[in-house]
Formats: structure tokens, sequence, C-alpha cells
């Protein structure tokens, strides 16, 4: 199995590779160079096996020889048996044909928790068989970062320094990348919004010296790896309800376009999904790509749903790939319009979009409506970005059952939650002295210099 970039310039690597490099070195990010397609066959004997196992037949066409099969189930029971629920993914019915899939039971109660502490084990076990040491640097909107350093935590040879906006995360996000005591753990909050944070990442990966010289790795969703680790559980939760022999539709609320392009891949896999509808926040850029054609910033609002508080969907880029027929020079040129303030995507790549995405978009006051009357139908407490997704979904029903994904614990935005509904929703045991632990922050402009400088003597410590 090869990987090559979305911008045709950058090296084939195995998937060894294509894990720790993260980002390409002409920018793009790494895509398979062709998806493995399950026969109707393997993906009726999914029906009814663990979580685990079916996340072993899922990844295991993608790795090559990097990891042996005995290794890898390993590494996958691993990083799944701190979850708090038996099923890893349990499914609730919210209407006759409308079903939940919570992915909010891993460590840090998001669904980040299913790729991070999956990668986690995947590149610790790379870095020991080589003895190289790394600097992972991410950005977050909220939900990633506290899944790395819940991944990374301890690590002898692993930095995890984390870009957050500062002020536009919610207290629970912030409390746990600020509290892990471990001293490979950096929290840094810059002064900007989600975009800035991951265009200063980018362009750290796009300095070659610093890059080479720290040894930098990236985990965010530009990584593949944190991408196929998310098409395990579309396989989950699509068998449950009779796939391959029926067909499903998937609803994802989504910023960064990495959770919904996991649906794809399942879906060219050979999965049988009928419609992904993206549902997006008051920052609709998706949405309005998909209904206009016009892939344009109009500046972040700060919103109830705040992982969502994003313009630049840098997993667009994996999606416009194969709508212009894998032409990297073709996504090359859109990158380079989008430092101007975006693109105008072709008549013959929208429609090659259209063709497998549905999208749409929920207000601040219909997500909080939507958190009000989930409860008193159903008795689920949504998080406000599952609330999202329950309302576009609701817009898209039809004959095929529908699956919401369900991103975050209720917990995780109290004050959104208790404004809806007058429940102010308590943290899990495990979690129930966040708000007594210490915190260990820095503050940090939205500077590149600035910002690899701290990088620097973060890691020399």
């Amino acid at each position: 199995m090869h990987y090559v970039s979305t911008r045709g310039s950058a090296p084939v690597l195995g998937f060894g590779e294509a894990m720790m490099t993260g980002l390409a070195r002409d920018g793009g990010l790494y895509v398979p160079e062709t998806v493995p397609v399950l026969t109707q066959a393997d993906i009726a004997a999914l029906a009814g096996q663990p979580y685990e196992e079916v996340a072993f037949r899922v990844m295991r066409p993608y790795l090559g020889s990097f990891f042996g099969d005995d290794e890898f189930r390993g590494l996958i029971d691993a990083a799944y048996k701190g979850f708090h629920h038996a099923a890893r993914a349990p499914m609730v019915q919210l209407a006759a044909n409308h079903f939940l899939l919570e992915l909010f039971h891993g460590p840090t109660l998001a669904f980040k928790d299913f790729a991070m502490q999956l990668i986690g084990q995947m590149m610790q076990a790379a870095l020991t068989k080589s003895g190289e040491r790394v600097t992972i640097v991410g950005a977050t909107s909220g939900d990633t970062g506290s899944a790395a350093m819940e991944a990374f935590r301890g690590l002898a040879n692993v930095d995890v320094v984390i870009l957050f906006p500062h002020g536009r995360v919610s207290d629970v996000q912030r409390r746990q990348m600020t509290t892990p005591v471990e001293g490979n753990c950096h929290a840094v909050a810059i002064d900007g919004d989600f975009d800035d944070a991951q265009a200063r990442v980018k362009d750290m990966f796009n300095d070659f010296a610093f890059r080479d010289g720290v040894r930098l790795a990236g985990v965010n969703s530009i990584n593949w790896a944190r991408v196929l680790a998310q098409v395990v559980y579309y396989f989950y939760a699509a068998t449950a309800l009779g796939a391959p022999h029926r067909a499903v539709s998937f609803t994802v609320p989504t910023g960064n376009f990495g959770d919904i392009f996991a649906g794809y891949i399942a879906r060219r896999m050979g999965l049988p999904i009928e419609k992904l509808v993206i549902a997006t926040n008051q920052n609709d850029i998706l949405d309005r790509a998909l209904r206009a054609g016009d892939y344009r910033t109009n500046g972040v609002r700060p919103s109830i749903s705040p992982s969502m508080d994003i313009q630049v969907s840098s997993n667009f880029e994996r999606a416009l790939f194969d709508a212009y027929g894998r032409d990297g020079s073709a996504v090359a040129q859109l990158m380079a319009e989008m430092k101007t303030g975006g693109f105008h995507i072709s008549q013959g790549a929208l429609e090659t979009l259209r063709a497998t995405f549905a999208s749409g978009r929920c207000s601040e006051e219909e997500t909080l409506a939507t958190i009000t009357r989930t409860l008193a139908e159903t008795g689920e407490l949504l998080c406000p970005h599952s609330a999202v997704g329950v309302k576009v979904a609701e817009d898209h029903l039809g004959a095929t059952p529908m699956i919401t994904l369900a991103t975050a614990h209720p917990a995780k935005f109290p004050d959104a939650v208790e404004r809806a509904t007058g429940i102010r929703p308590a943290l899990p045991p495990h979690m129930a002295d966040l708000f007594d632990r210490p915190e260990r922050m820095t503050r940090a402009p939205n500077d590149l210099a600035a910002l690899q400088a701290l990088v620097r003597e973060r890691i020399a410590r």
C-alpha cells in the first residue's frame, strides 16, 4: 500500500512513513494510492463482531507490512481498553428511522479518542522500533488537543505541543489540555481562532529546517492514520443495521471535514452508504461550498459548538483531490488561491462532490431548540455539536436508515446544555475532579517565529 500527496509532488510513502510524516512536504495531504474494496461477504461478516475485530479487518489492508497481524491486534486492544462502554460505539434510536451513534465513551469524552488512542499506540510502537524521538505539534478547536494529550502523556520519546485558540474552547476542553502533569505535554493558548492555529502548524511543517530540526510529527486529521481509524465506526454502525444487505445514510457534524471524509472512504471500500450529509453550524463554509460552488472564507464566528468554528477545512482538500480526478496540480492551484480567501469549484468537480455529499446548516437557536426537544422526546441529552447533526439529519430523513454521529459528551459543553434544558450535565466519575486540578499553559501570539521558539524551548527541558 502506497500513499500519495494531494498536491502531486511529494515522495510516495508507505503507511508507516505517511503516519509519521503527517503533512506532505509539498504542503498536501497523504491519501492511499488505491482504496481497498471489501466484498459483500467481508462486510456481512463484520456484523456482531466486537469493535476491536472490526477495526482490525477494516484497517489491515492499509498497513502493508508495517505491523504484523498479532502486533496490530495488540495495539488495537490497548487503544480501546480505556473506553467506558463495552460496545465502544453504542447506538440509540431517536425516531423510527433515525439512530444516534455515541462516539463519546473514550477517555476524553469525544469522538477524537477513537483515532487518537490508536494512533498513539501505533506511533509509540514505531518509535520504539526506530529509537527516534519526535515532537508532535497540533492545532485544536477543542477536542483533538485533549485527545492527543491523553494518548501521548508520559511517553518517553514524544513531546506534545497543542495550540488552541485562547478563549474559544469550553472550560472542560481547556482543562483537559492544561491539567496533565506529565512534562512532555505543553498547552499553548494563541491569540486568534482555530484557523490561525491550524495555519501556524502547517507553516511549521512547511519550514523544513525547523521541521527536521525538531523531528516534527502531526496528529491533526491531516494525518492519514487519524482518518483511517475513524473509518471503522462507519462499518461497525452500518452492519448493525443490516449492511451490506441494506443501505444506510450518515449525518456528520463537522468543521475540518476529517470525520465525514472517513465516511467517504468507507463508501469507497464498498459500504452501501446512500447519503453522507455534512452538518455545519453558523460557520457554514462547507454547506455554502456545496450549494454555490464557491469555497470562500468570511470569518469565524464563535458559537456554542466551538469545535466546528472553522473556515479552512483541511480535509476538504482530500475530497477535492478525487473530485478533480486526482490531479495534484489542480489541487495545488486551488490551495494557492485559498491564501487570498477562497476559490471556485469547477462544475465537473462540484457535480462529483454533490453526487456523494449533501449538506445543511444549523443556527444557534436551532441548536438549542434541538437539545431541548430531543431530551423531551427521547431522553437523550445532546452536546451542541451532536445537536447540529441531529437537526440537519432530520432535514434529510427518508426511507433509508439515518445514523447521526454524536461527537461529544454533553458534559464537555455544560453551559450550552444547561441553557437549553436547565440541566447541567455532570462529568463522569473518572473526570469528576477536573476543576480541582491545577492548570499549566502558555499564552502566545499568533506569530510563527514566536511559536517556533516556544516549541524549541519546551522540548529542550
